[in-house]
């Protein structure tokens, strides 16, 4: 793949998930009227825009860090493989959540577990949005950022696990579906979660290894996502 190539799926990315994506699924439910997928795309779109601002008023060369997915220099190989699915896999918890709208697909799920899942999602942008605030290496990809000289963050949630960024994320795949009005969305999202936890585990080592301090953080901050489980 070309510079140019990479340059322009790094900036596409991010459109492809937050909007194009998610409103192309629509006709896929056959209904234009789905107010659960206008909450999921509203909520979406709202908290992102929110979430940019604040970061672009705190650390606004993070945004810059993130603007790029794949070609900054110094991306682990097996990451530039990762990002695409971790950012495009939710894809398929849209999918079957609007398939699930257009085919009536059993068992419903109740009003209240939909607006509990929305809290939920809520929740989970909050806290990927504070360790971003915390955190000015807030990378889309894992590297060192040597250039921008990266240090051990251990403020704010990471005093409880070391990837709240993470965490707050698979909180977000798990609520998704309720919100969506599907449980058999809850199949791909366990597909995310799997691929976050692999990612999680991969860059959590890459750290201890090549990131001064991170190994004695690591000894102080023992859990990794789930505080008491791993």
């Amino acid at each position: 793949m070309t510079a140019e190539k990479k340059f322009t799926l790094d900036r596409i990315l991010p459109f492809l998930a937050v909007l194009a994506l998610p409103l192309s699924l629509f006709p896929v439910a056959g209904d234009w009227g789905w107010w659960q997928g206008w909450t999921f795309l509203g909520t979406n779109v709202l908290f992102s825009a929110l979430s940019r601002g604040l970061v672009a008023k705190k650390h606004p060369g993070l945004l810059r860090e993130r603007a790029s997915f794949i070609g900054n220099q110094g991306t682990k190989a097996w990451d530039k493989k990762l990002v695409p699915a971790v950012v495009l896999l939710p894809l398929l918890i849209m999918v079957v959540a609007a398939l699930n709208r257009r085919l009536g697909w059993l068992p419903p799920v109740p009003l209240w577990l939909q607006l509990l899942g929305l809290a939920g999602m809520l929740l989970s942008m909050a806290a990927s949005t504070w360790a971003m605030l915390v955190n000015r290496f807030f990378s889309s990809v894992v590297r060192i950022q040597t250039e921008r000289g990266h240090t051990v963050v251990s403020d704010g949630p990471y005093r409880v696990v070391r990837h709240p960024g993470y965490a707050g994320s698979i909180l977000g795949e798990i609520c998704i579906p309720f919100l969506l009005g599907s449980y058999w969305a809850l199949i791909p999202a366990l597909l995310v979660i799997a691929a976050v936890i692999l990612r999680t585990a991969l860059e959590d080592r890459t750290l201890q290894a090549e990131l001064p301090g991170y190994r004695e953080y690591a000894g102080r901050v023992r859990y990794r996502l789930f505080p008491g489980l791993w």
